[in-house]
């Protein structure tokens, strides 16, 4: 059964209802362009009952400063950094080391050529992340809502357990897994009701059908 990560918390009720139903990780956005952005201090005081019951809490972050870095692991201290920006594999290593995290490198994915940089992030990350690529025009790079031909994913073998992110949503991720055989997957703006603002229900029927799947 495909493992799951609610993305972009930010209030005690949505903490609940994805560790209710069974999230195996929490992820906290460190992005100001996002509606679901949060204080690393504030994700710090939501972290707890997650924790308290075994699940990953993920620090999401585009392209962080050093100063951004510390601030999080200060405020929030995550099992794993998320990097969703244009870092470099030399990067990602100077991240991993300054924090001492394991880290989810997210790939931008629209063609099946997207999938080749994977191959020199493997060695330093605890995870990969497929996500759909933004328009050009976007503010930022995730969390839209798109998703992208999940197909490209079969068959394909990678060193680590993968997430598939964009456009999942509690009546299209069984499908999703199907089609991908991805070991994970994470939602954000699936479970909304408005931009930022995550419904338990939508929640919890997500982790249903992944269950199901």
């Amino acid at each position: 059964m495909a493992k799951t990560k609610i993305c972009g918390i930010s209030t005690p009720e949505a903490v609940r209802a994805a560790v209710d139903g069974g999230a195996a990780y929490l992820g906290f956005m460190f992005f100001p362009k996002s509606p679901r952005n949060i204080a690393p201090d504030a994700a710090g005081r939501l972290a707890p009952p997650a924790r308290a019951k075994g699940v990953k809490i993920v620090a999401v972050t585009v392209d962080p400063t050093d100063a951004e870095l510390d601030a999080i692991v200060t405020g929030l201290s995550p099992d794993l950094i998320q990097l969703h920006g244009k870092e470099t594999p030399n990067r990602v290593r100077e991240v991993a080391q300054r924090t001492g995290r394991g880290i989810v490198k997210v790939l931008s994915v629209s063609e099946a050529s997207d999938l080749a940089p994977a191959a020199s992030y493997e060695p330093l990350v605890e995870h990969l992340m497929f996500d759909a690529k933004a328009p050009k025009d976007a503010d930022r790079p995730g969390g839209l809502g798109a998703p992208f031909d999940w197909a490209l994913l079969e068959g394909r073998r990678f060193q680590r357990p993968w997430f598939l992110a964009g456009g999942l949503d509690p009546w299209n991720v069984a499908g999703a897994i199907a089609a991908s055989k991805a070991p994970l997957v994470d939602v954000s703006s699936g479970v909304e009701r408005g931009p930022g603002l995550k419904d338990p229900a939508l929640i919890t029927a997500f982790l249903d059908a992944v269950r199901r799947a």
